[in-house]
């Protein structure tokens, strides 16, 4: 009976047997501090400079002011965490090398390095701002990341990179300037929620990732907002993306995703981008106020449409294709500003379909010079009579249960000024949209 006992107290005592450690500022000092601690040990840093790189080989808490400046010197990763259960909390982060190729990044966190805590820490002046290369279950919350603000964008390094890192947790963050806000590639199992993305190539960018939640983030003034590309099973919900330049929302080569309660808003050209992307559920999102409400094209196939409003849009939407497509879903549509209709039974839906592109539209695609021909009798002629014989009609979009009332989604007074902005910026040019690499790939 001694033994058990005996492990008992040695269980209750190992907590204990963690101090905490001030770590005064100088050249090595952290790195020696990390050498001399004990695993669960606190260290503790103070304002002034700690000049690295350094790496986290042990189970250490390191916290400190926004004050306390690890300092990289421009060699490599400034912060490497090679161990289980390390925290970092506070300080400020800088100076990692420039080698795109490399990862260089602010912190870095490697495969092994499980349960990592990255909290509230400054991290700026980096190539990327944190990596999570290889380690599980990482949390990374209420951070502030700003990146590189170069002319070429895919010069610069991301925000957040997320590699072969399932059970990844991104929370809260702040992530302004550089390449993409958060870029996910061959990972599975996470979730990114409440993350503000200011001034990117793409808000968040997933590249072959698996059941994955991105979920009440804002993209604001980015060239594309949330781009879901060769990835599966993704959920997609409640996000902003406000004034993001050339898509809102991109699904290409996306299957088996939930897209829902998104706002998609004030978009230079699409809202929302369909390549490729099958058995995808689209419903209770609100696109307004862009270019094209929705492009859909490439074979995509086996998705629903419901219960999204498509509201102040140039164009409704552009279909590229032959089949006959059903966007309605159980007798619940879409709702559609630029259909006059009624509801005479008072049930919410229009009494008449809702098409919007006929023949000549997809010419006009095709063929943008045929617009000069727009007015012609001939064009009016081809129209007029797919008007009155539908079965001349070519394949193409058909709602056949309207929604009288589009729905709303509300935007935080806070975040209605940074729309403002980045509105007011688009339109004076002072974005440079002249480099092809800062325009996204479809």
């Amino acid at each position: 009976m001694r033994l058990p006992v005996l492990l008992f107290g040695l269980l209750l005592a190992s907590p204990l047997a963690a101090a905490e450690r001030a770590v005064a500022p100088g050249a090595g000092s952290l790195a020696t501090a990390i050498a001399g601690a004990a695993p669960g040990d606190v260290l503790r840093l103070s304002d002034g400079a700690y000049p690295g790189p350094v790496t986290v080989d042990r189970p250490l808490t390191i916290t400190g002011p926004r004050g306390a400046v690890v300092d990289g010197l421009g060699e490599g990763s400034v912060m490497t965490i090679a161990a289980p259960d390390v925290t970092l909390t506070g300080f400020t982060v800088t100076g990692s090398g420039r080698v795109n190729q490399d990862l260089d990044a602010g912190v870095k966190i490697l495969k092994g390095a499980d349960r990592a805590h990255i909290e509230k820490l400054l991290v700026t002046g980096n190539m990327h701002g944190i990596d999570v290369h290889g380690g599980r279950n990482a949390t990374v919350s209420g951070n502030e990341i700003v990146g590189t603000d170069s002319a070429r964008m895919n010069e610069r390094g991301n925000g957040i990179y997320v590699w072969n890192s399932p059970g990844t947790l991104l929370e809260n963050n702040v992530i302004r300037y550089g390449r993409d806000g958060i870029f996910s590639n061959a990972s599975a199992d996470s979730i990114y929620r409440g993350n503000v993305m200011r001034d990117l190539r793409f808000a968040v960018h997933f590249m072959y990732t698996r059941n994955t939640e991105v979920s009440g983030n804002v993209s604001i003034g980015n060239h594309l907002g949330f781009a879901i590309m060769f990835s599966d099973r993704a959920k997609v919900l409640n996000n902003l993306s406000l004034g993001d330049r050339e898509h809102g929302l991109m699904l290409n080569y996306a299957n088996n995703a939930d897209v829902t309660g998104n706002l998609v808003r004030g978009g230079t050209r699409k809202c929302l981008f369909i390549y490729n992307a099958h058995k995808n559920l689209v419903w209770n999102n609100r696109f307004e106020g862009c270019g094209i409400g929705i492009h859909f094209t490439a074979g995509s196939e086996k998705n629903v449409l419901t219960g999204n409003a498509f509201v102040g849009n140039r164009e409704q939407v552009r279909y590229v294709g032959t089949r006959n497509m059903e966007w309605s879903h159980e007798g619940r549509g879409n709702f559609w500003s630029d259909h006059p209709a009624f509801d005479l039974n008072g049930d919410g839906i229009a009494d008449s379909f809702y098409r919007p592109n006929d023949l000549m539209d997809q010419i006009l695609w095709s063929q943008p010079a045929a617009s000069l021909l727009i007015g012609s009798p001939a064009v009016q002629l081809v129209r007029w009579s797919q008007r009155d014989f539908p079965a001349t009609l070519p394949g193409g979009v058909r709602d056949s249960a309207p929604l009288m009332r589009p729905l709303t989604i509300s935007v935080p007074p806070d975040i209605l000024g940074y729309e403002a902005e980045a509105a007011g910026r688009w339109a004076e040019g002072s974005y440079d949209d002249t480099d092809p690499d800062n325009l996204p790939a479809h």
